[in-house]
């Protein structure tokens, strides 16, 4: 069974497709620039760009707005906040924070293909805190202490 997902498409949204898996297995569904003409991105910066889009993601789940890996690639674009989520209960435009790493200007144009969106279910925990916690072979080592090499 497949989830249903109702999506609005705001008024500057219209003509642009919605979201869509580009692939038969593709994890993600892409998301459009909805600039009116194009904006640009100075090597360095960052923008917010919209989408059209306004979604009701069931109770329960959330979406992730995440980097295209070939604008990260071939631009060095990525989503700032990445990934960015957005909330089962919000209800305004999925906008999209596209960081620009490249050492050359980025033009986003109307249509563009800017992120990748992914649907998730979230399960909702409670904590219980606690003197000590059990014990695992890696213990409290942090970044690196599992090593890179074999």
């Amino acid at each position: 069974m497949e989830l249903i997902v109702k999506l609005k498409r705001l008024p500057h949204g219209q003509d642009l497709p919605q979201p869509a898996y580009m692939s038969p297995h593709a994890a993600g569904m892409d998301l459009y620039a909805a600039v009116s003409g194009q904006i640009v991105i100075p090597p360095g910066g960052w923008q917010l760009v919209p989408t059209g889009l306004a979604l009701a993601l069931p109770e329960g789940y959330e979406a992730q707005v995440r980097p295209r890996s070939g604008l990260a690639l071939k631009q060095g674009v990525s989503v700032l906040n990445t990934p960015g989520t957005v909330d089962a209960d919000y209800r305004g435009e999925v906008g999209v924070i596209l960081m620009n790493h490249s050492k050359a200007e980025l033009t986003i144009k109307r249509g563009d293909r800017i992120a990748q969106m992914i649907i998730n279910k979230i399960e909702r925990i409670e904590f219980e805190e606690v003197a000590e916690l059990p014990e695992t072979e890696r213990g409290a080592g942090g970044f690196g202490s599992t090593g890179g090499k074999s």
